[in-house]
């Protein structure tokens, strides 16, 4: 039965419309991924199934009893509370009021104030009456499934970690339906990963849109795509979606083509004059009318970015080579004892959790940082070109124009003159949003002009930090289309799979504690490679037999199966023990319990939840060598 929908939605300014005549409608227990370019409405179109924001015409319907929650794009600004204000401020008037609580009773902490313990008992007075503890216990326990800190102040994380915090907020009202807009962005790939199983496991009924191919592939089975102000439905995954995505467009350009000749056909034999005017024309007239009419109010698909490197000339067969390269901030190595060469050509990824040391290592790579220990030494002829994920080398005061062109009408690529509109056309900036300033721009759109900028100037090292945030698939694919026939080299940092699996031919990937390793091919091709590095086996004394190694078995032995057939029941029992915990908290009187009896029952619920995770990993890993053993 459907619980959410739109019924003929319009919106937008001027015409065409943004959006036109929108009808679709989600059931309980689907996971659907909005896909569409940039600037064609999709953040639009959640915040009206929102209700954030509401049509201009048509109708958007829900369930009776419906609760949505929504992520959004932007990382919210500056908080300066904790993570657990952060989450519960945006759920009603008992969200306020447990932040507030949480807030005053923070301050009494190192300072008596009469006042503020005066507040803090008529929030609690509150609480206590409109059952807000409740919530509060709902809002930890969310925290401790996605992994968050509660009294951590928000202002102090990283975007990734901002970026949960708000994701655990869009949780914490146990919503029946979730909307997400960009949830990987600024996430590095454990955090990807983790919310990608988190979303498997608990989140029934979804609606997100993300530039993550690898993302979509996972989770959706449904694809709405939003293109020319209407909505098309396509019920299947990512993969094939893009098959039968292309047959619809090969069919309209077809079409359209045939439309084309017989428009043409028409035009010319009304201007043959008079006999197109007999009264046994008119008919023929009056369908050359529609024609006209119909082609006029043709919305053509979004063209292309074409996008082009500037020559330059060719580096030595050597590029870099660093030789045991060391780096560390106080007391914690970033970078132990790390050694490689490029050469001419290759194109290298890298890979690690947010703030590990990515961008250090690349300046380091570049010389503009020093290595603690060891040396970095560069080939002949080196022309670099930098994309800044943080986009610094963009004016945000400046026009799009001037950041390419600094107040010049012309740019030079390739020793040719070129007009600076028409090459910012290139990158998709229709003339009239040439002129606007920066700042009003997208994160797409920042992205797009930050390429420009960069395309202007001539490389044959080209260094991309985190290049495909904000971009939409079809810039994303031709980016990559431009990097595989780049003849230069290539030094990438990305958190997007798919991307790193069709550009690079090595991986340099951070494993903790300082120890940088590099391995052949792309993301994938790390993931096979990674369970071949164990630590050596120990010596074995001359004396001593060696101890053989049994290989892993490829079936299930009597252990095992008992151990699969009793897992569902440990399962019940988990959640039987965890509901129990659960309710107890719920109780209004719980918090105000002993402080050690508060926190022991949360560790215990804690505990509880690790084990529900751990059995059920377990339960997959077993069915999954039952299910090749009965194949």
């Amino acid at each position: 039965m459907p619980m959410i929908g739109m019924r003929d939605v319009c919106w937008g300014f001027g015409d065409p419309q943004l959006l036109e005549n929108i009808t679709f409608q989600i059931r309980k227990g689907e996971r659907i991924c909005l896909v569409g370019r940039n600037g064609v409405g999709k953040s639009t179109l959640l915040k009206l199934l929102g209700g954030r924001i509401l049509p201009d015409s048509g109708e958007v319907w829900r369930r009776q009893g419906i609760r949505v929650a929504a992520l959004d794009q932007d990382v919210t600004a500056e908080f300066d509370g904790t993570i657990f204000e952060a989450v519960a401020r945006g759920l009603g008037d008992n969200g306020r009021a447990l932040a507030e609580y949480s807030r005053v009773s923070r301050a009494l902490e190192t300072a008596k104030n009469t006042q503020l313990a005066a507040t803090r008992d008529q929030l609690q007075h509150t609480l206590d009456s409109d059952n807000g503890w409740a919530l509060a216990n709902s809002i930890e326990n969310v925290l401790s499934r996605t992994r968050l800190e509660p009294q951590r102040r928000f202002a102090d994380l990283s975007a990734g970690l901002k970026r949960r915090t708000l994701f655990a907020g869009a949780l914490a009202g146990n919503p029946d339906l979730l909307l997400l807009d960009e949830p990987t962005n600024h996430l590095d790939i454990e955090t990807i990963l983790w919310m990608e199983d988190f979303i498997h496991r608990h989140v029934k009924t979804l609606l997100f849109i993300t530039h993550d191919r690898a993302f979509v592939q996972k989770l959706a089975h449904r694809i709405l795509e939003l293109d020319r102000g209407r909505l098309v439905s396509y019920d299947c995954d990512y993969a094939a979606f893009e098959i039968r995505r292309q047959a619809a467009l090969d069919v309209e350009n077809t079409r359209n083509g045939v439309f084309d000749k017989k428009l043409s056909r028409e035009e010319a034999w009304i201007r043959k004059g008079i006999k197109a005017r007999r009264t046994r024309n008119e008919g023929r007239v009056r369908s050359l009318q529609k024609m006209r009419a119909a082609y006029r109010a043709r919305r053509s698909k979004i063209g292309t970015a074409r996008l082009q490197f500037q020559a330059a000339e060719r580096t030595g067969k050597l590029v870099i080579e660093a030789r045991s390269v060391g780096f560390s901030y106080g007391q914690a190595p970033i970078v132990k004892d790390f050694s490689t060469v490029i050469l001419r050509g290759d194109k290298v990824g890298i890979i690690g959790p947010n703030g590990v040391g990515k961008t250090t290592l690349l300046k380091i790579l570049l010389k503009t940082a020093s290595p603690e220990s060891g040396s970095v030494r560069h080939g002949t002829n080196l022309k670099i070109v930098y994309f800044d994920q943080l986009r610094t080398q963009l004016d945000e005061q400046k026009t799009v124009r001037d950041n390419i062109a600094d107040g010049n009408d012309f740019v030079v690529l390739n020793d040719q003159k070129r007009h600076v509109i028409s090459y910012l056309q290139d990158f998709l900036f229709l003339p009239e949003r040439c002129r606007t300033p920066v700042h009003v721009l997208s994160g797409g759109e920042k992205n797009r002009l930050l390429l420009a900028r960069l395309f202007t100037k001539p490389a044959n090292v080209l260094v991309l930090d985190e290049p495909t945030n904000d971009l939409d698939v079809e810039t994303l694919e031709l980016l990559e289309e431009l990097i595989l026939e780049y003849p230069g080299t290539l030094l990438l940092v990305s958190h997007d799979r798919a991307f790193l699996n069709s550009v690079v031919t090595s991986t340099i990937v951070f494993e903790g504690n300082g120890q940088v390793l590099e391995y052949a091919g792309g993301y994938d091709d790390w993931l096979r490679q990674r369970p071949a590095l164990r630590p050596p086996d120990k010596k074995v004394p001359a004396k001593a037999k060696p101890k053989t190694r049994p290989s892993p078995s490829k079936k299930l032995g009597y252990m095992q199966k008992r151990e699969m057939q009793e897992l569902p029941q440990k399962i019940e029992v988990l959640e039987a023990e965890h509901e129990a915990l659960f309710k107890g908290m719920s109780d209004p009187l719980f918090y105000k319990k002993e402080k050690a009896e508060i926190t022991g029952v949360k560790a215990a619920l804690q505990r509880v939840e690790k084990e529900i995770e751990s059995a059920y990993r377990r339960w997959e890993e077993l069915e999954a060598i039952d299910a090749k053993e009965g194949s």
